[in-house]
């Protein structure tokens, strides 16, 4: 990764070369939850949980947010954000950091539970039918910052692919290009159904927006060097009505974390470790309710699934975890290794507004 990229994360998780630190607000009673765009699976899942933590007299406040990146920073402010859902991706992209800020984040990311995959939309054209035809083009990648961003940085820089020009729109501006010819794709990362995707069957029927609809498509995305990093997937009519056949795709993993709150014994940290620990029992004994009656992707939750880096979260897990309070994570000489070799991010893929 190279410096004006660290420089942009940094500026973006608001970091000034100091380690995190937590707000301990003497109120701490709610517990703030940051998800995603209201339009999301993030902001849904969020909703659906605080449902059920109101049986066990949790008050959960579901705060929408730009995506996982925005996530991290505001669970690291004074903002009242005590946990939050983002892409398995991020820990791994954080933790291969040259940047001791980035790693010092990393070490004290814990998973809660992991939720379900997260399709990669990418949303064009039809005069793109291939991730190759995103050269020279104009492409969204999503408000900076986002999971969405993230991914779409990460695989430009994976297969060399180089647009013309990268835009940093919100999901609903960002298919308002695409069927206006003003962008050429867009890309959206989101457990499918997404409502973005879905309510566009909608415009099929009105004759102003049809030959819009006619030109667009999912372009598939199932290339080796995507599939070393991310899991496999699909997109289909079963999905979004309008679509036409199975188009293959990848897909990144959504999570429930938080920052670790078992290693320091402060009034604010015992008492939040011990919502934290109320939480992860009331999920558990709702899940059924939630595959049932909430979005659903929860059909696709298996909360005992390793994900990867991710260390477990011993508050939410009731000191079940294998990981001791206060662990510190190795991240390891081959992480660096591994960045150097794989996050070479040239100039062009970093927008600076």
């Amino acid at each position: 990764m190279n410096r004006p990229l660290i420089g942009a994360l940094l500026f973006m998780l608001g970091l000034s070369g100091v380690a995190p630190s937590f707000a301990e607000d003497t109120d701490a009673k709610q517990i703030g939850m940051v998800t995603g765009s209201k339009t999301g699976t993030y902001y849904q899942f969020g909703n659906n949980i605080a449902g059920v933590a109101k049986t066990v007299g949790l008050d959960i406040l579901v705060k929408d947010s730009q995506g996982s990146i925005d996530n991290i920073k505001r669970i690291n402010s004074k903002e009242n954000a005590t946990f939050g859902i983002v892409q398995s991706d991020v820990l791994g992209f954080l933790s291969r950091s040259e940047s001791p800020e980035m790693r010092s984040i990393a070490s004290r990311l814990r998973l809660i539970f992991p939720f379900y995959n997260e399709e990669v939309h990418l949303f064009a054209s039809k005069s793109i039918q291939s991730f190759a035809d995103l050269k020279g083009k104009r492409v969204v990648v999503g408000e900076q910052g986002s999971g969405t961003w993230l991914t779409a940085m990460n695989l430009l820089q994976l297969t060399g692919v180089q647009p013309a020009e990268l835009l940093n729109l919100p999901p609903l501006q960002g298919v308002t290009a695409v069927l206006k010819g003003e962008a050429d794709a867009m890309f959206y990362v989101a457990g499918k159904p997404v409502s973005l995707f879905t309510k566009l069957g909608n415009l099929i029927d009105k004759p102003e927006f049809a030959p819009l609809m006619a030109n667009v498509h999912f372009v598939p995305l199932n290339e080796p060097r995507m599939l070393n990093e991310y899991l496999v997937a699909e997109i289909g009519q079963s999905d979004y009505e309008w679509s036409s056949g199975t188009v293959p795709t990848i897909a990144v993993k959504a999570v429930l974390m938080s920052f670790d709150f078992s290693g320091k014994q402060s009034p604010y940290f015992i008492q939040r470790c011990r919502q934290l620990g109320s939480l992860g029992q009331v999920i558990r004994a709702n899940l059924g309710q939630l595959k049932q009656s909430g979005h659903p992707k929860w059909k696709e939750v298996d909360l005992d699934e390793k994900v990867g880096l991710w260390q477990l979260d011993s508050c939410s897990r009731d000191g079940k975890s294998n990981v001791k309070s206060g662990e510190k994570v190795d991240l390891g000489r081959q992480l660096e290794k591994m960045l150097l070799n794989q996050y070479q991010w040239p100039q062009y893929l970093i927008p600076m507004g």
